[in-house]
């Protein structure tokens, strides 16, 4: 689109710090970026187009409207884009992610009884969190080792709970592994101490437990306490154990951060080491896909902008070692000492042990991408081969970068339920899977069922395109809908866009018997060859649509198997209906019974009663009509 066709007038952009977002003609966002003054940011993007970067250039061009938000100064504008591009994901931001799911020890401090456990994924509040660690092995290693010295509790709620209420603790328990909290053994104040002793020894405070215990056990010895002494001089080796796991980097006692980059055409790997108390306690890493043309000073700031967000303050060092200072040094330094509460330093050290930690992490961020590449240049390979197969045998107009296949699942027409899966570059996206109830009329067969269910999913992206603040998960566009079935399930699905209105999808279906592909206003079905990687990928999404749709059907199912008539009556709770079903000896008989009959019954009165009476009657059931559960299913599914 012509950027001037949606340019606002100079006049209308205020001057102040503020965050921008360009959307297309879908109302998706696709870019967000903040600035120290929003009119002169945003008449960059219009003054001469043709100047722009590649990227650029087609950003604003994809583009459709921008709309801004003012806020007070340049951090706030910092948090809020970065918020922002969270939650919207816009395709030509650059997003760094992880090139592993790392393992973490993590601490519930908030809890009467802190819990010690190891764990993947986002940091939740209240949890202290110490790592990552690159091997899940050497940090289950280490909490064993610390056990030993502090037998703080490793399990969970259930477990805790079921021994509390029994009065006897786990194995753990018996074999000293756990100080067994749940049987009052010690008390909350004194397992919350065990617990902080683990999280500051993690921390780096390591000298004074081990010295400490080597006074105590000398004592032990001199007093004939042999058997004390033993005990003690068994958990100085397991701490000193866990500190020989830590490399020493470091010959002071400091606790840094220490990032490096590296940085080519078309990606950047950043690795970075986590150092406390001068010795390495965990180590991450990221890859970048670089859609922008940025410099690595404004790399820099992004990555350190997603690393230290959403954490705890007390994660954040004082000292930050980095190859590349940041585009604005001063508003990261910022950022980083009010995320921290005190001040943040960052430096690029030039010589000495800081400077030969940073060689170290650099080489590690080299072969970081040069895995990631070998990795990819395989995966990456094969899903482009299959993409195009896949557009050359259905003369499709592009390769179909994004595709979505809908199923349906029942059993002797009951339960009817609907499915629709989301590919996009060859690869699952489950936050964008959606699932569907199907009733009434559109469950009587399979073709009403898949008319139901495009017509739904399909109104949906047509209502977003009006709406102000689209929905994200409706928005998309894809650029090939599959089916699970043949001609009369792609004549019904072409029927639905059609009239809505919507002519520019393209609809194939997928035969289970010989995986024939059909398209519609063909008589005969396009047949892939066997072993073809454009096959097999749609085979694969095609049989995610039935995982997914069975899945729902049976979880449909067994609640319609565990309900009765008598739930979801006002006023009759679990017991009074077991008092019912006691009282007359099955719902049959409950629903013959009358008004005067029901009462005779164990905290029955009237007027629960006559609401009984009248949810059984027959009336009352033909009436009932099951809710409609169009509803989400992403990353939690699997």
């Amino acid at each position: 689109m012509d950027p001037s066709t949606y340019r606002p007038a100079t006049g209308e952009i205020p001057t102040q710090p503020g965050v921008y977002r360009f959307r297309d003609a879908d109302r998706r966002v696709i870019y967000v970026g903040k600035a120290k003054n929003l009119r002169a940011r945003l008449n960059s993007y219009f003054g001469n187009p043709a100047a722009l970067m590649q990227r650029t250039f087609t950003m604003v061009h994809t583009a459709a409207s921008v709309d801004w938000t003012v806020v007070n100064n340049e951090v706030e504008a910092l948090q809020l884009e970065w918020t922002w591009i969270r939650e919207f994901r816009p395709r030509f931001n650059v997003m760094f992610r992880d090139d592993k799911s790392y393992p973490y020890l993590a601490i519930t401090m908030q809890d009467e009884y802190p819990r010690a456990f190891v764990t993947r994924g986002s940091r939740k509040k209240g949890v202290t969190y110490f790592g990552p660690f690159t091997q899940v092995w050497a940090i289950k290693e280490t909490l064993d080792l610390l056990l030993k010295a502090w037998p703080v509790r490793t399990c969970t709620a259930g477990v805790f709970r079921r021994a509390r209420q029994t009065d006897r603790p786990c194995l753990l328990g018996y074999i000293d592994k756990c100080a067994a909290p749940c049987v009052g053994r010690v008390t909350p104040e004194e397992h919350k101490q065990l617990a902080r002793n683990i999280a500051d020894f993690m921390r780096g405070n390591t000298g004074q437990f081990i010295s400490s215990r080597q006074r105590e056990m000398a004592e032990a010895a001199q007093n004939l306490d042999y058997e004390r002494a033993a005990e003690l001089r068994d958990e100085i080796q397991a701490l000193e154990k866990v500190l020989d796991k830590s490399a020493v980097v470091l010959s002071q006692n400091v606790d840094v951060d220490v990032f490096s980059m590296v940085v080519e055409e078309l990606e950047a790997s950043v690795q970075v080491f986590h150092v406390r108390g001068g010795r390495i306690r965990g180590q991450r890493g990221w890859i970048i896909e670089r859609l922008q043309d940025l410099t690595p000073e404004e790399l820099t700031l992004d990555y350190l902008r997603q690393a230290y967000s959403g954490i705890d303050a007390e994660a954040i060092p004082r000292e930050i070692l980095l190859d590349t200072l940041p585009s604005d040094v001063e508003l990261a330094t910022t950022w980083l000492s009010e995320q921290r509460g005190s001040k943040v330093e960052l430096r690029v050290p030039q010589r000495g042990e800081k400077k030969a930690v940073l060689d170290t992490v650099h080489k590690n961020a080299e072969q970081a991408l040069m895995r990631h590449k070998m990795q990819r240049a395989s995966d990456l390979t094969t899903r482009s081969e299959a993409l195009t197969e896949i557009q050359q045998a259905l003369d499709l107009p592009e390769p179909p970068l994004r595709i979505e296949c809908i199923d349906n699942s029942h059993m002797s027409g009951q339960h009817v339920v609907g499915s629709l899966v989301v590919f996009e570059d060859g690869l699952a996206k489950k936050r964008d899977y959606r699932r569907f109830s199907i009733t009434g009329d559109a469950a009587r067969d399979d073709t009403s069922a898949m008319y139901d269910v495009v017509s739904r999913r399909f109104s949906r992206y047509l209502e977003s395109l009006v709406e102000d603040e689209p929905d994200e998960r409706f928005g998309y566009r894809p650029s090939l809908l599959v089916v699970d079935g043949a001609l009369p399930q792609v004549n019904a699905a072409v029927q639905a866009l059609h009239d809505l209105g919507i002519t520019d999808i393209s609809v194939v279906g997928l035969a289970k018997r010989l995986e024939e592909v059909w398209v519609p206003g063909d008589e005969f079905p396009v047949i892939l060859p066997r072993g073809s990687e454009g096959l097999f990928m749609l085979q694969r999404i095609r049989d995610e649509a039935h995982r997914f749709a069975i899945r729902y059907h049976q979880q449909k199912r067994t609640k319609a198997q565990r309900s009765s008539a008598l739930d979801g009556i006002p006023g009759l709770g679990a017991a009074k209906q077991k008092a019912l079903l006691k009282h007359f000896g099955s719902v049959k008989r409950i629903r013959a019974a009358a008004v005067d009959d029901l009462t005779a019954a164990p905290g029955i009165g009237p007027a629960l009663a006559e609401k009984i009476h009248q949810a059984l009657s027959p009336a009352a059931e033909s009436d009932t009509v099951e809710a409609d559960e169009t509803t989400a299913e992403g990353t939690a599914d699997d």
